[in-house]
Order: structure tokens, then sequence, then C-alpha cells
């Protein structure tokens, strides 16, 4: 078996996330037709983080086996011929070393969530953004921001249905940048909760509107009512994972 990695750009509009199931066109259902349509062969694909419906990615990376040994090169094309009609496309393509793992060499992830805030609604921008018309306080929403940062019980902004064992998480950084309509909020960490980006996004927002949600408070109250909403899903998109030099199986 030769295993390959995978750099993945995705459009999550009209997809159920990454995950595979029957509901509906996921990105590893396209990544696996798009496979077995080249080689035959229909290979479990694990990626860094489990995306969910209308959630975009930038680079978003994965892991596959397949029995045969191929160029990278030649498996990266093939890939993307048969994708040239889905939101799916095959950025990078190497051969890596069988202790690699998408997802538990992963040692940090990256997202970013776009919200376009000004009274007339996106065009070109459509399902990309989450569109807030009503003006923003943006210094309250980065002084809030900075409180999110460090090693919390988070549990206050994971979604009820969360499987994660424990919802301690240390959030290595929290930025608010405003770029013209645009304000853009970057999150890195080593994993996340279900929803735990979405639901940050939304409390910040409030902040923004003048809400009077206190991040301290939040965090005590160990209740997810306690935090703002669920921002949508169109605005958030994987930027990258990174990976340790060695490739070494860490467990996250």
């Amino acid at each position: 078996m030769t295993r390959y990695k995978i750099t993945v750009e995705y459009d999550g509009t009209d997809l159920i996330g990454w995950q595979e199931n029957r509901q509906g066109p996921s990105v590893q259902s396209i990544l696996r037709d798009a496979i077995e349509k080249f080689c035959g062969a229909r290979p479990d694909i694990v990626a860094a983080g489990r995306t969910d419906a209308g959630v975009h990615a930038i680079a978003m990376v994965a892991h596959f086996d397949l029995p045969n040994a191929t160029p990278a090169d030649t498996v990266m094309r093939a890939i993307n011929f048969y994708l040239a009609d889905s939101p799916v496309s095959v950025l990078d393509c190497e051969i890596v070393s069988d202790n690699f793992n998408a997802r538990f060499s992963c040692v940090a992830r990256h997202y970013k969530y776009i919200v376009l805030n000004r009274g007339a609604p996106p065009t070109l921008d459509k399902n990309r953004v989450w569109w807030v018309p009503r003006r923003l306080n943006v210094s309250a929403m980065r002084r809030a921001a900075a409180k999110l940062i460090g090693h919390h019980d988070f549990t206050s902004f994971r979604a009820t249905q969360c499987q994660a064992k424990s919802p301690i998480k240390t959030l290595d950084e929290c930025k608010v940048t405003k770029r013209g309509d645009l304000i853009v909020f970057e999150f890195s960490a080593r994993s996340f909760l279900h929803h735990m980006v979405r639901n940050m996004v939304g409390t910040l927002v409030e902040i923004g509107h003048g809400k009077p949600y206190d991040i301290d408070e939040i965090f005590a109250a160990k209740n997810r009512s306690a935090a703002g909403p669920t921002a949508p899903a169109c605005g958030l998109y994987f930027i990258r994972a990174d990976y340790a030099m060695d490739g070494d199986d860490k467990r996250i």
C-alpha cells in the first residue's frame, strides 16, 4: 500500500460537509468517487477536520492509501480530471510515510470566518460570507476576542451534540480584522469542539451589536445557552493544517 497526502480546496455551499453519508454529496464521497474512477479503488479518506454542511476549505489536508504505487503528480491530475464538474479540487499531492495521519499527526488547525458588514447584501460573495447589515463595533469585538485566547473550558461554545471527550481546549489565536466592509475572524488551535468557531463568532457579533455578553461569565456558566447564537456555516473556511516535521502520529 502507498499512502498519499492531498491538499484540497472546496466550496461547501451545496455539500453536506466532509463526512460521507446517505443524505447527500460530501467532500469525502466526491473524492472517493473520483479515485474509484481513476484506479478502481475506493479508499477511506481521513481529513484534518470534518467540516459541516456549507463550510468551505482553502487547504484541507487528507490522506488515503492505494494498493499500487503511482507518481503523486499522476494521482493528482487523474483525480482532478474526474472532479472537473464538482466543487472540489486537489491542490497538491505527495507520497508520505505510513505513519502520517492527516487527523492525528496534525499539531494545529486554522480557520477564518468572514462577515460582510454593510447595508447592501452580497452578490459576488453570496454563500461565502455572513451578511450582517447593522454596523458592528469592531473594538468591542477585539476586546472580547482577546479573552477567548488561552486554555479554557469551552462548554458554553460547543454544540449540544458535540462528541468530544473533554470541553477543555487551548485557543492559540483569535484575531478580528476589519478590511473595508469585511470583518475577518481568525482562529488557531490544536483542535476545536463541534461548532466552537461558529459559536464564538456568533457571540462576538452580538457583542459588536452592543449585547451585554461577558466572556468570563460565559466560560464560568459552562452552558451553551450562556453564549450567543451559532453563526451561519457560509462564512466559515478551513484555512490550513500544520504538521510536525517528522510526521509522527501524535494523538489530539
